[in-house]
């Protein structure tokens, strides 16, 4: 498939620079991959004001053939400047690894690493991928933090902490000797150099403005606290009351009821070992309830208002009321993920993708995590849709691959419902 031209920075010894990247798209049977560059040369700018004069000018670089290349040159300085999620900091991972391994210095490291690889394997560097290949730590940095676990887990990451700190500098030497900043056009930069300076003051601006309607607004929130403080607060509902929540699935087959709650953020479902325990009707689930029976092993039971759940369904009192936030619709989004970002509903598709990585959480299963990593042409399409920014470039079809990464991710949690 033909994926986009992502605008890049990159943290090197020399200083932060910009670049663009396509990532792996599929042509005449082929494979390939670039980035912004000329043979051994890696074009790279100091900000997206060098980059759009050189890209809006230069009639000779590796990614002229890449089939989204026309949309470029026509791109705002803006659209250049690389996103949060495409910043990888090089220089700073010994940092990373010396810090215990959780799941935001893996998954930072494992963004770092996969830009590094795609370098190697498009600039020839086989030095990189000799360091790469040395210890098998740099491989399982997209499992999250499961592979480095327990004592053979941390000895794994003490022989991939300790190959940084030999070897990791002739990583940098070698990426940082691929750089090249090729001359652009001084009248061209004077334009883009200018919009680049409106977009930063505009922003300033903007971010200003906003603070100053946060400060009104809780002057306002002060007032209407003070207005209302001798006045009783509104029953919250028995649901409300337990911390937990009656949620709703409807997949292409059929609807189903379950509870889910959050212990210290961590997803908690009706359930136990991975599978969810799930129910045709709210009443069916309502007499489970009242049963206990089979229930009894639930993970939800460690929770401290379970038994209050328990007697309100024994005494016949439990109603099963679904919060429209809580309800997840499932079907659609395959048939919508082929048509491309315009077919989808941010809303449907937040919710879908909230309950697929909870419940993966709760499993212990970093699948998800991976499939929807920024990297992945699926996690790219999502985040596209829900976090959305003038600034990027839109993916472009056929989304064939995202729709299959997606059905696997469905299937995945479909086959965790086990319907009692």
């Amino acid at each position: 498939m033909a994926q986009d031209i992502i605008p890049i920075e990159l943290g090197l010894p020399q200083g932060d620079v910009v670049t663009l990247w396509a990532p792996r798209w599929r042509e005449d049977g082929e494979e390939w991959e670039a980035f912004l560059g000329d043979e051994d040369d890696l074009y790279a700018f100091p900000d997206a004001a060098h980059l759009a004069a050189f890209v809006r000018t230069s009639e000779r670089h590796d990614l002229l053939d890449h089939p989204a290349w026309d949309a470029v040159p026509s791109l705002n300085v803006p659209e250049l400047i690389p996103d949060e999620d495409h910043t990888y900091d090089l220089v700073g991972v010994p940092e990373l690894v010396a810090e215990e391994p959780d799941v935001w210095h893996i998954a930072e490291l494992a963004e770092i690493v996969g830009i590094v690889r795609s370098l190697a394997d498009v600039c020839d560097l086989e030095e990189v991928h000799e360091i790469l290949d040395s210890t098998e730590g740099f491989s399982l940095l997209d499992q999250g933090t499961l592979p480095f676990t327990g004592s053979v887990g941390v000895q794994v990451w003490n022989d991939l902490s300790e190959t940084v700190s030999q070897k990791w500098d002739t990583v940098l030497d070698a990426i940082d000797g691929l750089v090249t900043q090729p001359e652009v056009d001084e009248k061209v930069l004077e334009q883009t150099a200018e919009e680049l300076a409106a977009f930063h003051e505009e922003s300033a601006e903007a971010e200003a403005g906003a603070e100053g309607e946060e400060d009104l607004e809780a002057i306002s929130s002060d007032d209407d606290a003070d207005e209302t403080e001798d006045e009783d607060e509104g029953p919250v509902g028995f649901w409300a009351e337990v911390g937990i929540d009656p949620i709703k699935i409807i997949t292409s087959g059929a609807e189903y009821y379950t509870l889910r709650c959050y212990l210290d953020d961590a997803p908690v479902f009706l359930g136990s070992e991975g599978e969810i325990d799930v129910f045709t009707s709210s009443g069916a689930l309502a007499r489970a309830l009242a049963d206990g029976k089979d229930l009894a092993d639930t993970d939800l039971a460690d929770v401290s208002t379970w038994d209050e759940v328990l007697a309100k369904a024994t005494a016949g009192e439990l109603e099963i009321e679904v919060d429209p936030e809580n309800t997840y619709v499932l079907t659609g989004l395959d048939a919508d993920i082929a048509e491309g970002p315009e077919a989808l509903d941010p809303t449907q598709l937040e919710l879908a993708v909230e309950l697929i990585q909870d419940a993966a959480d709760w499993a212990g299963d970093d699948s998800v995590e991976t499939a929807l990593a920024s990297n992945e042409s699926l996690g790219w399409l999502v985040s596209f849709v829900l976090r959305p920014d003038p600034t990027r470039l839109e993916p472009s079809a056929p989304f064939d691959a995202e729709q299959s990464a997606w059905r696997k991710l469905v299937e995945t949690f479909e086959n965790r419902l086990t319907v009692a």
